[in-house]
């Protein structure tokens, strides 16, 4: 899929948003991905899930055991992405602010993981569930999200592959521009 097709996928599902939002990591932008919605056609997540596989270098295929996910945005395109490789998936949760496995879910020592995301941006939800996935005896072989949104300001203990990288200007709560902070902010993501 190229880059094109990619936002094709988001505009046709009305999941590129205009406006100004506040992101989980606490920034602020005029754009806004919403993964939820380009996902919420089975379809389209299983082509979106498909082209991301495709990406992932064929030694790297060959060495995963099974798909992690953190909740709430990465289930789906986790699940899609064990549908794409032929490989189990599961999600990790955090109720009490920090990610783990429930719901009889559980690695076995040594299993080897992917650790599946709908958007990164600031890179720390990821590495909070790559820990989690070491903390319960699984090894992180890489990170594979839809968007990269991080412009290149993040790095991982393991390789990293996304099937679009998009830079939308970020801005901090007290660098906001006049005509940005105009509009009234909204929080679309998963955390509060």
């Amino acid at each position: 899929m190229t880059e094109d097709e990619v936002l094709s996928e988001f505009r046709a599902s009305e999941a590129l948003l205009e406006g100004h939002f506040k992101l989980s990591s606490g920034k602020h932008s005029g754009h806004y991905l919403q993964c939820a919605r380009v996902l919420m056609d089975p379809m389209r997540a299983s082509r979106l899930a498909s082209a991301l596989a495709a990406k992932l270098p064929r030694d790297l295929r060959s060495q995963i055991d099974t798909v992690v996910s953190p909740a709430m945005g990465g289930i789906i395109i986790g699940h899609e992405m064990g549908r794409a490789l032929g490989k189990e998936a599961m999600f990790l949760e955090r109720p009490d602010g920090t990610f783990g496995f429930r719901r009889g879910f559980g690695l076995k020592d040594g299993e080897k993981v992917i650790v599946v995301e709908d958007v990164v941006t600031t890179g720390l939800s990821s590495k909070e569930a790559m820990k989690a996935v070491e903390d319960a005896g699984g090894e992180v072989l890489a990170l594979v999200s839809i968007v990269n949104r991080s412009g290149g300001d993040v790095s991982f203990d393991v390789p990293y592959h996304a099937l679009i990288d998009i830079t939308f200007p970020t801005y901090d709560a007290d660098s906001i521009p006049a005509e940005l902070a105009a509009v009234p902010v909204t929080k679309p993501g998963s955390r509060k």
